[in-house]
């Protein structure tokens, strides 16, 4: 059966006029991916998702097309990434290191360390401490081996969901929400700001980088090091 010349054309001007909505989506995802995942490889699965969003939407329904093949694109990139090893054990090792070195420090000076001191504590140079902050990129508040031990197959969708804080049951508690404001606040004032620009103002590493005139690294190695010193002040939660 022929397809329609008059639908033809009118999925190739929606897959071209939301090719940037591709970009987007896989700029986003790599804000909480490792270096070692090619956001390329991202765009050219999104771009697949998008060719089967167009394909297969319908005008009359109520969601707006972008809304439609957002999903769809975010969705192909995810199964993507379901098949890869994408979060290398070496960087949840890293973490989980600067994670115990940050609160042993929290405890003995009664403030956060300062990243050389933490970097004297694992017995590294400061440049090397911050490239394991860089290495281990994609870092999050909390993951659901937090709260259960087992195998780590759903390993992705405790990162990049859109549900990424789980579980639900243990946010919602006051005593949590009180703790963890608690512990932004307690954040350097460039990490504080660091984390609403990301977090509230919904700004990507590089807008953030042009803000607080730092490189777009250094941002990211900011961002894992503020969410590891939250993460060491919130261990009474998530042990």
């Amino acid at each position: 059966m022929k397809l329609d010349p008059y639908r033809a054309a009118n999925q190739e001007d929606l897959v071209r006029d939301h090719l940037v909505l591709v970009k987007r989506i896989a700029y986003r995802l790599m804000a909480k991916l490792p270096p070692s995942v090619d956001v390329d490889d991202l765009i050219q699965v999104g771009l697949m998702g998008l060719l089967d969003a167009a394909q297969h939407f319908d005008e009359e329904q109520k969601a707006p097309f972008e809304v439609y093949a957002s999903q769809r694109v975010r969705g192909a990139m995810l199964d993507e990434l379901r098949l890869m090893d994408w979060w290398p054990r070496s960087a949840r090792k890293i973490m989980r290191e600067i994670e115990a070195a940050m609160q042993e420090l929290q405890q003995s000076l009664k403030r956060n360390p300062f990243e050389r001191e933490v970097a004297d504590l694992l017995g590294i140079s400061l440049p090397e401490y911050q490239q394991k902050l860089q290495e281990a990129s994609g870092h999050q508040l909390l993951y659901y081996e937090d709260f259960h031990t087992g195998d780590e197959t759903s390993f992705l969708d405790r990162h990049v969901s859109s549900t990424i804080l789980n579980p639900l049951n243990t946010i919602e508690e006051e005593g949590f929400k009180k703790k963890l404001i608690e512990a932004i606040q307690s954040l350097p004032e460039r990490e504080q700001l660091l984390m609403s620009l990301y977090y509230e103002q919904d700004l990507n590493l590089r807008e953030i980088g042009m803000i607080m005139e730092i490189t777009e690294s250094r941002v990211c190695q900011l961002h894992t090091q503020a969410i590891g010193r939250i993460r060491s002040l919130l261990q009474d939660w998530i042990k």
